[in-house]
């Protein structure tokens, strides 16, 4: 009786996960050398990109010759004589310039998160989180809100990290029978900027706290919105949200423990009408836990990070939007791992 063949293992996955901090640190690192930036639509000699970014280590050519195995770079020629060029997913979501600019996320990933992720088993093992507050005992947003340099920071990481879901979201949901627009936590106003430049009938509140609101009016006038926009403050943990058509919370819930995001749920309930709409925009887990890598990563970076709080599956949305009254529920994929789960008074 003959028997298929074994296929051959590899250890190669094993590898590239278990190493993949060289990979990573070599991205974040030209992102923070302004690299990608420097490039702009040009091709440079490596001798002119190391005046450029000020850096002429004799290891400058691996590292730019690493960039491009790892195709964030382009090279024609090679040796001294090389010419280097952004590709073209670096020069539009790596280019400070470029309105898709995601480097905000990943600049607080080289200084806040890689730090927080030395410490993954120690979090583990104390179900303690492992962010800046740690050493003082105070809550994390506390830390950060109250400090001018890293809520610059962590806005401009969570606009660039969600802009492509709300763009999306302005595509792909249908506002037309709605009238007015809340977003919860709007940080500085990028999704109610998206939401509006596509919807002109809607009217759109962005909310945060106090310190939040001069950044979001700012967004605002950028793009010329203020019609449209109103900005104001709000501490959505202890104030009832206004009465509007469509709440909406970009990537809150997965801070908060289970009781506040049922309670926070039994809010946006509260201050819909009839046929109203709670749409959620976050990296929504797959409900068998064994696909959306990526979400089931930032569950755990957000263990890492709050004292409570976890990334969710749609079944999970489900359960807690029926239990807080909601009719009905539905998944709008959005971009890459991110989807808007929504549940309809």
């Amino acid at each position: 009786m003959e028997t298929e063949p074994e296929t051959a293992l590899s250890s190669s996955r094993i590898m590239e996960a278990g190493m993949g901090f060289r990979a990573s640190q070599t991205l974040l690192t030209a992102i923070k050398l302004n690299l990608f930036t420097e490039l702009g639509d040009d091709s440079v000699e490596a001798s002119e990109l190391k005046n450029r970014v000020q850096l002429h280590s004799p290891a400058m050519l691996d590292f730019l010759d690493a960039l491009v195995a790892l195709e964030f770079l382009q090279r024609e020629g090679t040796g001294r004589e090389a010419r280097y060029a952004n590709t073209a997913e670096t020069r539009l979501f790596l280019h400070r310039g470029s309105p898709a600019y995601i480097g905000g996320l990943l600049e607080m990933a080289n200084d806040r998160l890689y730090p927080f992720w030395a410490n993954l088993e120690e979090a583990l093992h104390t179900d303690k989180p492992q962010h800046e507050a740690k050493f003082i005992d105070r809550p994390l947003f506390d830390v950060i809100y109250d400090d001018p340099a890293i809520l610059e920071q962590f806005l401009n990481a969570m606009a660039g990290a969600q802009l492509g879901g709300f763009m999306a979201l302005a595509e792909k949901f249908d506002f037309s029978r709605f009238r007015s627009m809340c977003d919860v936590g709007g940080a500085n106003a990028m999704l109610s900027v998206c939401v509006a430049g596509q919807h002109p009938h809607l009217r759109c509140l962005s909310l945060d706290l106090p310190s939040v609101v001069p950044v979001a009016q700012k967004t605002v006038d950028q793009f010329g919105l203020s019609k449209q926009i109103r900005v104001g403050s709000i501490d959505f943990m202890t104030q009832e949200f206004p009465e509007t058509d469509i709440i909406m919370m970009g990537n809150i819930l997965h801070d908060c423990s289970l009781e506040d995001k049922q309670m926070l749920i039994r809010k946006a309930y509260d201050a819909l009408p009839s046929g109203g709409a709670l749409i959620v925009i976050e990296n929504i887990i797959d409900d068998d836990r064994k696909r959306n890598a990526f979400g089931l990563l930032m569950s755990l970076n957000m263990f890492m990070e709050t004292e409570s709080g976890f990334d969710f599956t749609y079944a999970d949305f489900q359960a807690w939007a029926a239990k807080a009254g909601f009719e009905s529920t539905e998944k709008l994929s959005l971009v890459g791992p991110s989807s808007a789960v929504i549940a309809y008074k």
